[in-house]
């Protein structure tokens, strides 16, 4: 890692005057993402009344964008890296920003899948190529830290604007308002980014190898269909054929790395164990927060009764703590160390989510947003900093692929947390007991028992909605029982992996 630095340090007259206007740019593409990961979630009604899907269509349309983000995000960083990192960025800003309007005016379920399918595709060209940009961008490692720290701190502010803005758009729009919102984001970025991005790419960079491209694709697409399915409906075969047809792709595409001469992803890149271990407690640590994440929503709202514009409001302390903190992790990372703030802010996400094993339907929003702070204050820390790491640790040339790997990694920890996390919720919640005539599908969601609780008389239907609640919150505190073990056990493992690690 030294002798990665070393250059940088020496290269400061090529610094570019203008390299903070650019990253305005960058955290544009970053913000824009974001935000359209969040929206569908509150669309989704209005889009189920519009299209009419059938069950099956709904959970592709949320599932489909994912999927292929998940699957290409190696691939496209490999690509920025070789046709141009700046090339490839405006380019899938502006088909982004095309798709949108796809989404926006799509009339049949098919339409909105394949417009979903179309936007995972332009959405993998930009975050690693926000990331690879900032590595070529600044070369002095504090500034780089506080770049990467203004990226993360972004994104999370994304997260939280996503359902404001959308909840806002929905109240007084029509549901494609909340993909039109991306056009006026992608005109700005393309026309700024023009001007001020400069371009870079590996000067060497051998053949894109087409074949690596579909077994990446096919393997993540596969492994994280499995992992979902397996959320749904269990471990079975329908399961296992897709998580093994993902495994041997998985490992024919290593197998293959292994022996190209110039590789898609360079596979040597984890013998780092900086970089080995920035990856590892990124995918642990969305792995133990997914459950949280996917379940408050319902709990802030079907539990305790919010508005969805006030759910949205009711996460912001996380969002706040994240912006706060990524800011400040590079300093603090330099000033005590890598490993002390990583593992310290994995140990706060731990024990934020272990006090929420005390959560019940009648908790009180100062306590719970305490704890969402320190989830954000912790997270916020963890993952700029691991981000720093991942950059610092490979050569400029490959900052594509590596800032791919992140992210990668960030989507299967989503969905394996969901996955894992979520099957004990759902678990849990479908044994409940209900009043006598309870419907069957009140025990598929939280969401079916209150529609369900809707067409009873009074007193079943406070009855069936006391237990199902009961039953959820319960299944949620053990989710976060499980998440906050996995985040300690994280914290430990970083300790001793980024041992020595410095940004």
């Amino acid at each position: 890692m030294t002798s990665t630095l070393q250059p940088a340090r020496a290269a400061k007259v090529e610094q570019r005057p203008g390299r903070w206007l650019a990253l305005s740019v960058l955290v544009l593409a970053v913000l824009l993402v974001a935000v359209d990961a969040t929206v569908l979630g509150l669309a989704t009604p209005y889009i189920s009344e519009d299209l009419r899907p059938s069950g099956t269509q709904l959970l592709w349309m949320g599932d489909v964008y994912s999927f292929v983000i998940a699957g290409l995000l190696v691939s496209m960083g490999s690509l920025g890296d070789r046709i141009g990192r700046k090339r490839i960025l405006l380019c899938g800003a502006t088909a982004f920003g095309a798709v949108s309007v796809l989404n926006a005016y799509a009339t049949t379920p098919e339409m909105m899948i394949l417009a979903r399918a179309l936007l995972g595709v332009a959405g993998a060209t930009l975050m690693p190529a926000t990331l690879a940009l900032i590595r070529n961008l600044f070369h002095d490692p504090r500034e780089r830290s506080l770049a990467v720290g203004i990226w993360g701190a972004t994104a999370s502010a994304g997260t939280a604007v996503g359902p404001i803005v959308g909840g806002f758009l929905l109240e007084h729009f029509w549901w494609g308002s909340v993909f039109l919102i991306n056009l006026p984001v992608m005109v700005v970025l393309v026309l700024v980014g023009i001007r001020t991005l400069p371009e870079s790419r590996n000067p060497h960079p051998g053949p894109w190898d087409l074949i690596s491209v579909l077994l990446s694709l096919v393997g993540m697409i596969a492994v994280v269909y499995a992992v979902k399915e397996a959320a749904t409906h269990g471990f079975t075969g329908a399961t296992l054929a897709p998580a093994l047809l993902g495994a041997a792709a998985l490992y024919w595409f290593v197998h293959r790395q292994l022996t190209l001469p110039t590789p898609l992803l360079d596979i040597r890149l984890f013998r780092n164990r900086g970089f080995s271990g920035a990856v590892l407690a990124d995918l642990l640590t969305v792995l133990g927060m997914s459950g949280l994440v996917f379940f408050l929503s319902q709990y802030l709202q079907l539990v305790q009764g919010r508005g969805p514009f006030e759910a949205g409001l009711a996460e912001l302390p996380a969002a706040v703590g994240a912006v706060a903190a990524g800011l400040v992790a590079g300093r603090a990372a330099r000033r005590f160390s890598v490993r002390a703030v990583v593992s310290g802010g994995l140990a706060a996400v731990g024990l934020a989510l272990a006090a929420l094993t005390m959560l019940s339907g009648s908790t009180g929003y100062p306590q719970l947003g305490t704890a969402l702070l320190v989830v954000g204050v912790g997270a916020g820390f963890s993952f700029t900093v691991t981000a720093d790491v991942i950059l610092a640790g490979v050569p400029k040339e490959q900052a594509g692929a590596a800032s791919a790997v992140s992210e990668t990694a960030y989507e299967l920890g989503a969905a394996l947390g969901i996955a894992l996390l979520g099957s004990i919720v759902t678990g849990v919640y479908r044994d409940f007991t209900g009043p006598a005539g309870t419907p069957a599908k009140a025990h598929e969601s939280l969401g079916g028992a209150v529609q369900a609780a809707a067409g009873l008389p009074t007193h079943t239907s406070e009855a069936l909605l006391s237990a199902a609640r009961e039953s959820f919150v319960h299944g949620l505190q053990l989710a976060s029982g499980a998440g906050a073990a996995v985040l300690l056990a994280t914290a430990v493992a970083a300790w001793f992996l980024l041992r020595g690690q410095k940004l």
